[in-house]
């Protein structure tokens, strides 16, 4: 069985998210896609590692696609940043890049294979409307941070 892959977003954690928001919209014509994000929960914590996670930002078309199509810039500040040696997901900077996938499970294994790590665990989340999403944080193989999900 093959993994099928497709580019999703790149996420900036950034200090004043509504600032940078501003900058990239300004500077290269984003456009803001709604609604904006605040997530927090169990589900977050179990995603990301991390105790207490708290998400607020939003995400912003790319220029050069057609409305409602392409990639995204995701654009976070967490309740709890912090500074490290090795890049963590609620690090300043980008932090990591997602594909979408067919198959988070096999995807993920894909990756251990290769030499990559997790980081947290492997999710699903149900929202609102009937859609589901499974999501997973891995590490290549110099520790770059990489979002594997689905949606259903």
């Amino acid at each position: 069985m093959s993994v099928e892959m497709k580019y999703v977003h790149t996420n900036i954690v950034a200090r004043d998210w509504r600032r940078l928001s501003r900058f990239y919209q300004d500077v290269f014509g984003m456009k803001p896609i709604p609604p904006a994000r605040d997530l927090s929960g169990g589900w977050l914590d179990a995603l990301t590692g991390l105790g207490g996670a708290h998400i607020e930002g939003e995400h912003l078309a790319m220029p050069g696609y057609e409305e409602g199509e392409g990639p995204t810039l995701e654009i976070f500040s967490y309740g709890k940043p912090r500074e490290a040696e090795r890049h963590g997901i609620n690090q300043f900077g980008i932090a990591h890049i997602a594909f979408s996938t067919n198959d988070v499970e096999e995807a993920l294994r894909a990756v251990l294979r290769a030499g990559g790590s997790a980081l947290g665990e492997m999710v699903t989340k149900e929202y609102p409307g009937g859609k589901r999403a499974t999501f997973v944080y891995v590490r290549d193989i110099e520790g770059n941070l990489i979002e594997l999900q689905s949606w259903e």
